[in-house]
């Protein structure tokens, strides 16, 4: 790569982003800018899919050129970098003159840093511009939200790396894995709530978080050491990523599958295997996880495996965490189960199509009334399971959300459901019954 290139390329978008003291980022001034940078990343672009651009120990580099010596644009761009807490930009072939402008616009403005800044990118459609924020490697420090968010992020960028036609890279999933498993050991429900959380126009995104965050509850009440639970949760997050070789419109279709498009969607499997087979610490227990999630305990599912192939047990787990996710999301054919109702359905499916002794012991550890159930309470008041005790899941803390006589809470009121209190849970209740969606009463 020409280093006179970069030059221009470093030495433009600096001066772009100090322009925009004297002109609005919509400026014909700032268009003529805007042009010439995407100009001069189209024609890098050419023989790369991608270019990065970032800071290593507190200095500029673009691929692989390391601005050591003197240069003003560089250290001016390290500047504005370091203080919008962003350790890399990647610009992708294919990325619109649109895109590059809010670029600049969120760079000059420095409203958002951080996750903040590339949360921000990616609500305003920049696709072809990836952000990478610094990280101040707190993840161990047992914040659940910050944990599942880090997740989501992980699993976005594997998945636009796929359809880039890149090899993702399993660093960053591995590390938030490693996270996760430590949070579902000492605080085994928190993240189990958070997988409660759906996003219906990302069905196949927040899945595959959700898919790892159960596996590792259903892992652990399998008594799973730490080193078994990151392998299961990370095949748990690439389960599904084969979908994405699938046509869109079979996998966001409002309804039934015909006969034909279920047999497209019956390759996804083999596709994700495909896809993870030159992702840096995979392993074969991976693999299966991906490839196997769907064959069954019976093995009457697909794909089709031979008789004597012994699947790790941690598909089995999986598989579980997967039926459970799908019964608790809302689809435009199906109402989704309560959990308690996803339980019983559990119960039904052991033996054929799931592993009945990890169903067992899964359901026993998630309590009768597991997180997220609303309930009705001996008094007439209604309220939300908002975690069960680890050690004993029949103790559980309530967040009331009717009172008595059926009026809404309006103050924040908790609960704890003991032996020696007076208040017992005596019927689960469907939150569509009350118009509720229970997610929004999680703290």
């Amino acid at each position: 790569m020409n280093i006179d290139e970069i030059k221009q390329i470093v030495q433009v978008l600096a001066g772009a982003i100090k322009g925009l003291r004297l002109y609005a980022v919509n400026h014909p001034a700032t268009g003529k800018q805007v042009q010439t940078l995407h100009d001069g990343l189209f024609n890098l672009l050419q023989h790369k899919q991608k270019i990065k651009m970032g800071l290593l120990e507190g200095t500029l580099f673009v691929e692989d050129h390391l601005f050591m010596q003197e240069f003003q644009a560089a250290e001016e761009l390290t500047r504005i970098l370091e203080e919008r807490q962003i350790v890399g930009i990647e610009f992708f072939s294919g990325l619109s003159a649109a895109e590059i402008q809010m670029l600049l616009g969120a760079l000059y403005s420095g409203e958002e840093k951080g996750e903040d800044f590339v949360e921000a990118l990616q609500q305003k459609g920049v696709e072809r511009i990836r952000a990478i924020a610094s990280q101040d490697d707190d993840e161990d420090s047992g914040q659940p939200r910050k944990v599942y968010r880090k997740a989501l992020k992980v699993v976005d960028q594997i998945f636009n790396d796929v359809r880039m036609g890149e090899i993702p890279s399993s660093t960053e999933a591995l590390k938030v894995v490693k996270s996760m498993a430590k949070l579902t050991l000492t605080e085994p429900h928190a993240l189990f709530a958070l997988s409660m959380l759906k996003d219906y126009d990302n069905y196949t995104f927040t899945h595959s978080v959700n898919v790892s965050v159960l596996s590792l509850a259903v892992g652990r009440a399998c008594n799973l050491s730490e080193e078994r639970l990151r392998v299961l949760g990370l095949g748990g997050l690439l389960h599904d990523l084969g979908k994405l070789k699938i046509d869109v419109k079979i996998i966001t279709k409002p309804g039934r599958l015909t006969e034909s498009e279920f047999d497209e969607i019956k390759m996804h499997p083999g596709f994700g295997a495909e896809i993870i087979t030159e992702m840096e610490g995979v392993t074969q227990e991976v693999m299966d996880i991906v490839l196997c999630h769907h064959t069954r305990f019976d093995r009457t599912g697909y794909p089709d495996i031979e008789d004597n192939r012994q699947l790790s047990n941690l598909v089995d787990m999986t598989a579980i965490a997967d039926s459970y996710d799908a019964m608790t999301t809302l689809r435009s054919y199906q109402r989704p189960f309560t959990p308690r109702g996803a339980i019983n359905r559990l119960k039904e499916v052991a033996g054929s199509f799931l592993n009945p002794e990890y169903v067992t012991m899964f359901i026993d550890s998630l309590g009768p009334y597991p997180v997220g159930s609303l309930v009705r309470l001996d008094s007439n008041e209604i309220g939300l399971v908002i975690k069960v005790d680890a050690k004993d899941p029949s103790l559980a803390d309530i967040k009331l959300i009717f009172d008595a006589a059926g009026n809404q809470v309006q103050e924040q009121q908790y609960l704890d459901i003991r032996p020696d209190q007076p208040r017992r849970i005596i019927a689960e209740v469907d939150p569509a019954s009350k118009g509720l969606e229970v997610t929004d009463f999680l703290d």
